[in-house]
């Protein structure tokens, strides 16, 4: 499918050489902004391939993370594998690795190389730790960092860590690159030159817990950083299901005690901020639980309208029929070649000044499923491209 012409990053090119999640996810999040995004995997391509997945023939998170890209399969290590990425190099606006720091040396693609071939490359490394440092050259994943940074005793205790599962890090860690390649982009227009732009998901990691890593001189190194509500806020049984409540104003407080038939808990000082709510959650929590038996979770849900914020727990599957999903086209469909008419995530933003709002971008690439096309557009001629795929430089579909 064609990109939209009057998106931000429209006329932009980026070469995406990452794998797993928050590198290719950050990558398609700049093609849903427009840009044009080829992928370049290996010969056994992304790892996320492998993971284990109900599809016959791909991995769901692959087409999860890889949507509105190109694909092109190359092999770095041989002369021709390299040749065709510097050629790629020489017109592309941004290059996406996640590389540990001392790889792209050794594959002669660091940024001090690449600048002299593009001085207005915007080049984007993603490391587990950053590019210096004693744990520079380790490599990091979603949930070592969880572990590094207190996010699984935050969501556990330090007795008994709990993970986060759903990658909550590399999905921040792809907000980041996603934002750090657009200021670059933007800086560019101002100076005319590239630059080395530097995530981490340690740095990810830190970044999403802002609210909780806050420390003074005059407290103990232990302090109770838990926001939470003592859960009145939370997740709650019904007579049918589970219902999140939100209930952290004063109105809202109020609001779910009238529908609830418990009035006079919502007008009792006792009870009357979050912080006092939490302290006296042993006798408030029961008294709610018990109301909230009456009903399924789906009628509160229905009841308490636009007064309370809740929602009925619902299993991912229903997300693909949610009206309000729906009417905002943050589903896309898309036609694969292995598999078939798939549906996925579509674009999370919305610009005004976008010819067509509703249309979807590409599909996420099979491997080396655009290899001949971007060659031919790169100039290589067709004798070149059959010797490099005969070398087995050059992977095609």
């Amino acid at each position: 499918m064609q990109q939209q012409s009057c998106l931000p990053l429209s006329g932009h090119k980026v070469l995406d050489l990452s794998a797993y999640i928050a590198g290719p996810y950050g990558a398609s999040l700049l093609a849903d902004m427009g840009a044009e995004v080829i992928k370049i995997e290996p010969p056994d391509g992304d790892n996320l391939r492998k993971y284990p997945s109900t599809l016959v023939g791909e991995s769901r998170a692959f087409l999860g993370v890889n949507r509105g890209k190109r694909g092109v399969c190359l092999d770095l290590k041989s002369p021709t594998g390299l040749a065709v990425l510097l050629k790629l190099v020489e017109t592309a606006d941004v290059l996406i690795h996640n590389f540990r720091p001392t790889v792209p040396p050794r594959l002669e693609i660091d940024y001090a190389r690449l600048s002299r071939i593009n001085p207005r490359l915007v080049y984007c490394s993603l490391s587990g730790y950053g590019q210096s440092g004693p744990l520079a050259n380790k490599a990091g994943y979603d949930q070592v960092l969880q572990a590094r940074t207190g996010v699984c005793t935050s969501q556990g205790t330090v007795d008994e860590p709990q993970i986060v599962y759903g990658s909550v890090v590399d999905y921040y860690g792809a907000a980041l690159v996603s934002n750090a390649v657009t200021a670059a982009l933007l800086q560019r227009a101002q100076t005319g030159q590239g630059q080395h732009v530097s995530v981490s998901l340690l740095s990810a990691a830190l970044a999403m817990q802002a609210a909780r890593l806050v420390v003074t001189q005059s407290e103990p190194r232990a302090v109770n950083r838990d926001m939470r509500s003592g859960g009145v806020t939370g997740i709650h049984p019904t007579q049918s299901g589970h219902l999140y409540i939100s209930a952290n104003t004063p109105h809202f407080w109020r609001a779910l005690c009238d529908f609830v038939g418990l009035s006079e808990l919502g007008r009792d000082e006792r009870y009357d901020s979050v912080k006092k709510r939490a302290q006296h959650a042993g006798a408030i929590v029961p008294k709610l639980r018990q109301a909230l038996s009456a009903k399924s979770a789906k009628e509160w849900e229905a009841l308490f309208g636009d007064a309370v914020p809740c929602s009925a727990v619902r299993a991912t599957e229903d997300v693909f029929e949610d009206a309000q999903v729906q009417e905002q086209a943050l589903v896309a469909e898309h036609f694969h070649p292995t598999i078939g008419a798939y549906k996925t995530v579509g674009r999370p933003i919305k610009f005004s000044a976008a010819t067509n709002p509703l249309a979807t971008v590409r599909h996420a690439p099979a491997l080396g499923e655009h290899s001949v096309v971007i060659m031919r557009e790169a100039g290589f001629s067709e004798h070149e491209i059959k010797g490099a795929i005969e070398q087995g430089s050059v992977i095609s579909k």
